[in-house]
């Protein structure tokens, strides 16, 4: 029995980390829910340096991310479950705009390199 995919709003950018496998529904729920909160949403572990490398190219292209770190939540062994069934092959992070999956560290530094990130993260970014 599997769940419905989860669907975000058109528009907004969300950043995954994950491992592993087989979520819950609750735990899927947890996770959609907290994508949604703001456009640019980080989920992350605290002692990831690919989650920390992604989250110094947002602050240089002046995106804010709503950060969540599942390495210090009590549900985020399931969390990254809930991750991995959404299409995450980890490790850490992953990364969705627009309610789609874009990919790890490697996807999004090269959509970067090529010039296809900065437009996703356009309607993101601050003026300062």
């Amino acid at each position: 029995m599997g769940n419905p995919a989860p669907t975000l709003d058109e528009g907004r950018v969300v950043v995954i980390c994950t491992e592993h496998c087989e979520p819950g529904f609750f735990s899927m729920e947890k996770v959609t829910s907290l994508a949604s909160e703001k456009g640019v949403v980080l989920f992350s572990k605290s002692s990831c340096c690919m989650c920390y490398a992604v989250k110094i190219l947002f602050q240089e292209l002046r995106v804010t991310p709503m950060v969540h770190e599942i390495d210090q939540d009590p549900e985020g062994w399931e969390m990254e479950k809930a991750l991995k069934r959404l299409g995450c092959n980890g490790p850490v992070p992953a990364i969705f705009i627009g309610g789609k999956l874009v990919g790890s560290t490697n996807e999004v530094m090269s959509l970067h390199l090529s010039g296809g990130l900065l437009p996703m993260l356009k309607p993101y970014q601050t003026l300062c």
